[in-house]
């Protein structure tokens, strides 16, 4: 796919529609600016990504989301913000990340509160995967980090065990305060009844 030229401020669109689903996206003329690109996974109601975009608008931001209305606020939400670095986009996070992703684009993926399946014979619905990890792994950038977060144990020992066994791909690293104090809807949903949020992030290497 050929790149077009990058949208104006005044022409902004803060959801992009695919063009293709079996082309790689254009990420570097989607946007207005060309900046780093950092990518959050099932955005919900876009609570997190809308904050984080504006305490940081050097960077550009996908906001992944199945869920029409759902990313109808998100797209809500960056209008309001007046800043042009942020886009929702409708699309199934496995398939987003494995086709249609291009190689080392992204600086970071933030993948937080994914439906954990607790039941034994549903795990293998479960988005954090040794497949999946390997595809974010493709699109991110030499040194670009994965932020995982959840507030079901039996899941996030899952995911440990995940990226622990992908030797060579990914390095066990902290997630820095000033993004651990940026909140989701669910977080603070489950944080007022008393449930901790589990953190998590892997640096890429190799």
């Amino acid at each position: 796919m050929s790149e077009s030229a990058p949208p104006t401020t005044s022409d902004f669109e803060p959801i992009y529609e695919l063009q293709s689903v079996i082309d790689r996206i254009p990420v570097t003329s989607m946007f207005p600016k060309r900046q780093p690109l950092e990518i959050e996974i099932g955005a919900g109601d876009g609570s997190f990504i809308d904050q984080w975009h504006q305490l940081r608008p050097e960077t550009n931001y996908l906001a992944l989301e199945r869920l029409l209305g759902r990313l109808t606020k998100i797209r809500k939400k960056a209008l309001r913000s007046g800043l042009r670095n942020l886009l929702g986009i409708r699309v199934e996070a496995a398939f987003f990340t494995d086709y249609l992703l291009p190689s080392q684009c992204a600086t970071a993926f933030h993948i937080y509160f994914p439906d954990p399946w607790p039941k034994k014979r549903h795990h293998k619905n479960r988005l954090i995967q040794a497949g999946y990890a390997a595809a974010v792994w493709r699109a991110l950038e030499r040194g670009g980090v994965v932020y995982l977060r959840t507030d079901d144990v039996p899941y996030f020992t899952h995911m440990k065990e995940v990226f622990a066994s992908l030797t060579g791909l990914f390095a066990e690293t902290e997630t820095p305060g000033e993004l651990s104090a940026v909140t989701t809807d669910f977080e603070r949903f489950f944080n007022a009844k008393g449930i901790p949020t589990n953190y998590a992030a892997y640096r890429r290497i190799g």
